[in-house]
């Protein structure tokens, strides 16, 4: 139980931080490189300014997935720790 719970806690933020950076290259990419003006709803960069969209309003199953698996991966290692070993 206590590696279930270990691997429910850390794979979901690992998960999650890749995400963010991945499309925070393509930010970086977009803004420095190309000189652009990236659109967080759709993904591409563009010639006009765009309004700034939270990374949590653009993907909340994402996030909220991840952060509920955290913290039944920390019921699992608290209760895995609890527990006697046989």
């Amino acid at each position: 139980m206590l590696k279930i719970g270990l691997l429910l806690l850390i794979l979901p933020i690992l998960v999650l931080m890749g995400a963010y950076f991945m499309e925070l290259s393509d930010v970086r990419d977009c803004v420095l490189l190309q000189e652009g003006h990236w659109d967080y709803r759709a993904g591409v960069c563009r010639e006009t300014a765009q309004p700034f969209v939270p990374w949590v309003e653009r993907h909340p199953w994402l996030v909220n997935g991840g952060m509920l698996l955290s913290v039944a991966g920390m019921a699992l290692c608290m209760v895995g720790l609890y527990v006697k070993r046989r």
